[in-house]
Order: C-alpha cells, then structure tokens, then sequence
C-alpha cells in the first residue's frame, strides 16, 4: 500500500529490524533522505562500511562480505515523448522551448512555377504569438512585408525555395521584433502549381 511516498522513521526502523541486512543501500528520495536513512541504518547496528550511498550510474558489487562501487555507467535523463523513449533530442527541445515563449507564425503563398510570380497569398496564420482578430493590423503589415519580399524575389529572379522562404524569414523577424519585442519560430510554406 502507498500512501505517503516515503515511509516514517518509525516504519524504517520496524522494517531494519524485521529484516536485519547486512548490506543497504537507501533508494528514492533526494540525497539528504538517502543520507539520513543511511544514518538511521547505522544508528540500528549495521556497519558503516556495510551502508552505501549510491550516485547515478554507480555499478554496486556485492559480495558475501562486502559491498563496492567497481564502475560506473553512462546515466542521465532519459525523456519519453508519447510512444518514443530516450529520442527527444536537444534541438526538439529547444524549438519546443521557443514555440512554448513566442509561438509560430505561419506563412503561406502559392506560387506560379512557370512565371515564380505569387499566384494567391500570402496567408499568415499564428499560434502563440498573438491572437489575429485583435492584431489585424500588425498581420495586415506583416503580409505587406511578405508582399514585398516575394516582389523582390521576382524582380532578381530568385526562384530557388530555401532562399525565397529565407527573404521572408528574414523580413519578417525584423518587422516582428521591432513590433513586438518578441521572436515567433517564423515557418514559411511555399507552393508551387
């Protein structure tokens, strides 16, 4: 049964006498609980030496006499995410850690393949940042400087994705900080019919 989380000193005690180790090593809880436990171990008779207070990582091996550290393993944080475990990377982490600060601002515009001129859009579209019905005209000039981005993009004859979809990052995180003070993982989606 659990109840508590962590047992009592009086219920430590009762279970070091019922048992009686020989060898113990305190789990769960912070170090000072461990450390106090340890403490407690000794206080009921057991042998300083016979009490081990582990690290992360630490291999413990046991003898019929005695009790060592003989190595260590690679320990850590290990993050599950939905059904993956130990695959959250730290670049997963901190885009999460930015989406959760400044939110994401999505950019969509659909281009002409033949021509590269801008068939319909921009459409700017945002989670996080701010809410569109009362910043109507932040958006509306945040698509202006889209408007003028791809214009520019023609006119040089950029037609390349990663350099066109850069030019909006770009004018984008500018307008938006100067605005705002704040920077929206901006996330431009170009299409091509």
């Amino acid at each position: 049964m659990h109840v508590s989380g962590h047992a009592c000193q009086e219920e430590l005690k009762l279970i070091h006498t019922l048992v009686r180790p020989k060898f113990f090593i305190p789990v769960h809880g912070e170090y000072r609980h461990l450390k106090q436990h340890g403490e407690l171990a000794v206080k009921l008779g057991m042998k300083e030496k016979n009490v081990y207070l582990g690290e992360n990582g630490d291999v413990i091996e046991i003898t019929r006499d005695s009790i060592r550290k003989s190595g260590s393993v690679i320990s850590g944080q290990v993050f599950v995410d939905g059904l993956g475990v130990g695959d959250v990377g730290n670049i997963v982490l901190r885009d999460r850690k930015h989406l959760s600060q400044d939110g994401i601002l999505t950019v969509v515009v659909t281009i002409d393949k033949e021509s590269g001129s801008v068939i319909a859009g921009p459409d700017i579209i945002s989670r996080g940042f701010v809410y569109v019905r009362e910043s109507e005209d932040l958006m509306e000039q945040a698509r202006e400087r889209v408007r003028e981005a791809l214009k520019e993009c023609e006119e040089k004859h950029i037609t390349e994705w990663p350099t066109i979809k850069a030019n909006i990052r770009e004018v984008l995180r500018v307008y938006l900080y100067e605005k705002t003070k704040r920077r929206p993982m901006i996330l431009p989606i170009i299409m091509e019919v």
